[in-house]
């Protein structure tokens, strides 16, 4: 069982690691980007950080399940549900303003989520959890609040779903450059990816998916790096490499029309 956990808590690390290191790397492109891109940058700084505060007392759970200590177990569990809640808001913040090219109107919409993610909170808090669950590869915990659970599946996870399938639908519809087109899109698919298995890796009851639905966020974490990152290589595959004679500046401006 031992092993089993340590494995579990290594694969958390690894998203920990990953997706601090991630944010690490957009906050430090900064000076890279236009005022007006800014805005969208930070969002995705906070929504990786998010990921990684998750997974980072998740593997202290994980730790904490295989040296048979279930009461930091549990208080790393509901410590993990905070920056669980709130992965939403910095998510639809990035979607509409990227949309809108407006900072107050994205900031608004993202305040709602940002009460749905306390709600969801003061349910989960109030009913309590069941648990801790003892398996060969994990120590889950059901939640004892089926009103929970639907504010994050409706307030939580659809809408936010289907704002990133409509804005990746709106950006296959706008002429812009191949580039551009692949910087904008790839984040989404790969941010999509993680924000799926990250819902997967919270309401399973079955330890193998729990796993196996980690190991997707983090494989989503490196693709996210990849999507925003491309290397050189990968650019001359996909043939998204900004052709010599683009100046920088017209880049810009293509980017503050979309939001970037």
């Amino acid at each position: 069982m031992t092993a089993g956990l340590i494995l579990n808590a290594t694969i958390c690390f690894a998203i920990t690691v990953s997706s601090f290191a991630f944010a690490w790397v957009l906050a430090s492109s900064e000076d890279k980007h236009n005022e007006k891109s800014k805005p969208a940058l930070w969002a995705l700084v906070i929504l990786w950080s998010l990921v990684a505060l998750t997974y980072l007392p998740t593997t202290i759970r994980m730790i904490a399940a295989a040296t048979d200590h279930p009461s930091l177990d549990l208080i790393m569990y509901n410590l993990a549900a905070v920056p669980f809640s709130m992965v939403t808001v910095p998510l639809v913040f990035f979607i509409l303003y990227v949309i809108t090219g407006n900072q107050k109107i994205s900031g608004y919409i993202s305040f709602l989520f940002t009460l749905f993610g306390a709600t969801y909170l003061a349910f989960l808090y109030s009913n309590g959890v069941i648990g801790p669950i003892m398996t060969e590869y994990s120590s889950m915990f059901r939640i004892n609040s089926n009103i929970a659970i639907n504010i994050y599946l409706v307030g939580l996870f659809v809408i936010p779903t289907a704002m990133i399938l409509g804005m990746m639908m709106l950006i296959f519809l706008q002429r812009m450059p191949r580039h551009l087109r692949y910087r904008t899109a790839l984040p989404l698919v790969a941010i999509s990816f993680v924000f799926d298995f990250m819902l997967t890796d919270m309401i399973t009851d079955v330890d193998v998916m729990q796993m196996a639905a980690r190991i997707f966020v983090l494989i989503g974490t490196v693709l996210a790096f990849l999507a925003y990152f491309p290397p050189s290589t990968l650019q001359k595959t996909l043939g998204i490499k900004a052709s010599q004679n683009e100046s920088y500046e017209d880049e810009e401006e293509e980017e503050d029309e979309n939001g970037l």
